[in-house]
């Protein structure tokens, strides 16, 4: 298998003034990660090309990019969670342009093209804040959501994977009346943006499309792979999609401070390693520290190696709980 990885230094130039939990250095614990598993190479990197304003619209309505462009060159707050600094508007066009670099290559020459990006996107919906989101959650526009269109004009249907600790609230509001993408997304239970419960399955005539795996608190590598193991896979075996697009966050990994969840290497060993099959565009979300050190280079190197560990697992029962609820929920719309 392939590794090839879309980062440009502009995705530098979106920075806080003073601290902020989204900052340029997360870029430096990822780059580091990598490095350190020999999967950091310079003969893997490639340069995005920029989206242009026009492409945005295919996800975003005008008058959200046309509020985010008249900020170019100034700083300030969208909300109390998320900035625009004078380099956001080129690192978030940029952003988008390896989003769609990723999936193309995904699915002309198969392996994974990890889209190393900031700023982040999968709280973005088409107006900006998504349902009933406080915040845009440190995301400007959905790169994801872009990848997942992409796709879908390529190959007539989409699926997007969501493990980021957050639920993808604006990748679900984007396509919620679209039954040709196929959105599942594992993430914890009622933290921020407080949506992708179990009946949240699509809106009408794309029922089923949506796959919601709100997990406990405090949920562990056992507790994943069980959803994943009974939901995620069976879907994608039943979808068979030429290419699959990973809204990549590592911030459930254990130590990473804005959530309960307690994963390790172990489960984004394992994700990796089950979807070695497919042509993956890897799109870079959340994840603050320890996480992007530890879990990207696991799920990377899972996918590559593709050997998949053989051990039983112990999920907890609140874990079994809400697996039974989605099988039973969904089994009106999948073969699971």
């Amino acid at each position: 298998m392939s590794l090839r990885i879309f980062y440009s230094p502009i995705f530098r130039e979106h920075r806080p003034e003073g601290y902020h939990p989204e900052n340029p250095t997360r870029l430096d614990y990822a780059i580091r990660g990598l490095s350190e598993n020999g999967l950091w190479d310079e003969e893997k990197i490639l340069e995005p090309s920029p989206a242009s304003p026009s492409d945005l619209l295919l996800i975003h309505d005008g008058e959200y990019v046309e509020r985010i462009r008249g900020l170019e060159g100034s700083f300030s707050y969208l909300d109390p969670d998320t900035y625009v600094s004078p380099g956001t508007w080129e690192a978030a066009l940029s952003a988008v342009g390896a989003a769609r670099a990723a999936v193309e290559a995904a699915v002309e020459d198969r392996g994974l093209y990890l889209a190393l990006v900031r700023p982040p996107g999968h709280h973005a919906g088409r107006s900006g804040r998504a349902f009933n989101a406080s915040t845009l959650g440190f995301c400007i526009f959905n790169n994801s959501a872009f990848a997942a269109y992409t796709l879908k004009e390529r190959r007539g249907r989409a699926v997007v994977i969501d493990f980021d600790a957050h639920h993808g609230n604006g990748t679900q509001e984007i396509f919620w009346n679209d039954g040709d993408v196929v959105h599942i997304d594992l993430h914890e239970r009622d933290i921020y943006p407080w949506s992708g419960y179990e009946h949240d399955i699509g809106g009408r005539g794309a029922e089923g499309s949506k796959v919601n795996l709100p997990m406990p608190h405090y949920s562990t590598d056992d507790d994943y792979i069980l959803a994943w193991m009974e939901i995620v896979l069976p879907v994608l075996e039943e979808t068979k999609p030429d290419a699959v697009v990973v809204s990549a966050g590592f911030d459930g990994f254990l130590g990473e401070s804005l959530t309960t969840l307690r994963l390790t290497e172990r489960f984004f060993r394992y994700a990796g390693a089950t979807l070695s099959r497919y042509p993956l565009a890897v799109i870079f979300e959340g994840g603050y520290s320890v996480g992007l050190m530890r879990a990207l280079p696991a799920f990377v190197k899972g996918y590559l190696e593709g050997s998949v560990e053989e051990r039983g697992i112990e999920p907890s029962y609140e874990a079994i709980r809400t697996v039974k609820t989605v099988l039973e929920i969904q089994r009106e719309f999948w073969g699971i």
